[in-house]
């Protein structure tokens, strides 16, 4: 069965196109388009700002014409993540997706359905010859995975509802009702090359390229306190242990991709003596053990492995790699404290997401992506300037983004009740309230429109933000005859 034909067939049909259009975060143009054209084809007003936000509108249904009118709300970029085996132009390639089971899935990449369900939810809401609803503004963000900068630059006044609807949320039967701020961390260590002749006893030098893989990553605000493995500290440990144990010289190190993914990949090429040869494969095999007796049984296809290679033209210095392997060893990640009033809620985090050997006008430098999350604003900053402590150990750059706020819970929302009445009632099931760990883009609609009445609500995902990403068929069902009732009784 194609996802076109699969029920309900207005929203997956919507799902299948949007998946068929390149959309990375920052490079949103053909989507952009697509949206345009859509629009026109539906004969519905829209407008498209400099950010490159669109909001459609659709009038009232009879009837409801004096109802306070609702935003629906999602982003139209994509977490662009794949395996190191496939090939991929994220840029120009459609996501090739598949079924499996009750799962929707893609081939080596992710699928996107963060947050492409909610832009077809949206979409199948305001084309709808049949659901009553009040006057519809459907409001499409650009660039939520790499900075927000649609929420950020949306202008004030654009907005007419006074009730917003997001539906970024990745949880059946859930609603969202707040959400932890962010800010981001890029730090950078300048070095000068040296050459491989440069190095004491050169000839008597070992090349290795040692390889940590097979973890599941996934979404750094979701998926913080599961458990999970983190490639770049996973490898910097052992590199670690390598330099304590030889006179290690670090040629590259490279891993993770975004800041908002924990790293499933991470590589180093190092050169180590000779007479180390079968010293280092008895360090990896018992390393090997220690991590997965930590790891449990979260990371099931977790492996690393190395193997001799041929000798690197260039390394870091001695000096400068020593500081860079403690600092990334030091540099804290994963979460770090648990919410004192709401149970199970994390409260902060912190990610140590990519490492990256790169070349500027200064030469050559290692750069460090880290993103940190509390629903604490002064925790926030703590962590933050915990990995900046951290990391200024061996970088001579470590700047901030500017952040992002959070979103506070308001436990007395009218959309909230409203909300939670309709999922009783198709479902004879009480829906659990949540604040979520990830960031959403409501706190910041809130510092424009103080007024909105807002909750968030979603269909099942799972492995968002990597290869493992997968949408549930019949969770999208339930969301979508949830987000029917709710239109409908508003």
């Amino acid at each position: 069965m194609n996802i076109q034909e699969l029920q309900p067939k207005e929203v997956f049909s919507i799902f299948h196109e949007i998946t068929q259009v390149p959309r990375p975060s920052k490079r949103e143009g053909k989507i952009i388009e697509w949206l345009k054209a859509f629009a026109v084809k539906h004969n519905l007003e829209h407008t498209v700002d400099e950010a490159g936000n669109i909001i459609m509108r659709k009038p009232a249904t009879p009837g409801y014409e004096d109802k306070p009118g609702v935003i629906l709300q999602a982003h139209m970029d994509m977490v662009c993540e794949k395996n190191n085996d496939t090939v991929h132009d994220f840029d120009n390639d459609p996501i090739h997706t598949y079924i499996d089971g009750d799962f929707i899935k893609a081939q080596g990449t992710t699928l996107g359905a963060d947050n492409g369900i909610g832009m077809a939810l949206m979409l199948a809401a305001i084309t709808s010859d049949t659901l009553k609803h009040p006057a519809l503004e459907c409001l499409f963000t650009v660039d939520e995975e790499t900075g927000l900068t649609g929420a950020f630059r949306l202008q004030d006044g654009c907005l007419n509802g006074k009730q917003l609807i997001n539906l970024d949320s990745e949880d059946d039967g859930q609603v969202f009702i707040g959400c932890a701020g962010g800010i981001d961390t890029l730090a950078k260590m300048h070095y000068q090359p040296i050459s491989n002749i440069q190095l004491p006893i050169a000839n008597s030098l070992l090349a290795i390229q040692i390889k940590v893989g097979g973890l599941m990553g996934g979404h750094s605000g979701d998926d913080i306190n599961k458990g999970r493995g983190n490639a770049n500290k996973i490898l910097v440990r052992f590199l670690y242990q390598v330099m304590q144990a030889t006179d290690m010289r670090l040629a590259t190190i490279n891993g993770g991709n975004l800041r908002n993914a924990i790293a499933r990949e991470a590589e180093a090429l190092i050169a180590i003596p000779m007479s180390y040869k079968e010293d280092i494969r008895v360090m990896l095999n018992h390393y090997i053990a220690t991590i997965e007796a930590e790891l449990g049984d979260v990371e099931k296809d977790f492996f690393m492995h190395l193997e001799t290679t041929d000798m690197p033209a260039l390394f870091v210095p001695a000096d400068k790699a020593k500081v860079l392997i403690q600092a990334l060893y030091a540099c804290p990640h994963g979460m770090t404290a648990m919410s004192k009033t709401m149970p199970g809620l994390v409260e902060t985090s912190t990610n140590l997401a990519s490492v990256k050997m790169k070349e500027d006008e200064k030469g050559a430098f290692v750069e460090i992506n880290t993103s940190q999350r509390s629903s604490i604003e002064s925790k926030k900053h703590d962590i933050k300037q915990m990995v900046e402590c951290a990391l200024a150990l061996a970088c001579d750059e470590v700047t901030h983004g500017d952040g992002y706020p959070g979103w506070a819970p308001n436990p007395q929302s009218p959309l909230l009740e409203v909300t939670k009445k309709a999922y009783q009632d198709l479902f004879a099931a009480e829906p659990k309230v949540l604040a979520i760990h990830a960031g959403l883009e409501c706190g910041l609609f809130l510092e424009k429109y103080p007024y909105l009445d807002m909750v968030s609500i979603g269909p099942q995902m799972f492995g968002v933000h990597s290869p493992q990403e997968r949408l549930s068929i019949a969770s999208t069902g339930k969301c979508w005859e949830w987000l029917k009732r709710v239109l409908e009784t508003l």
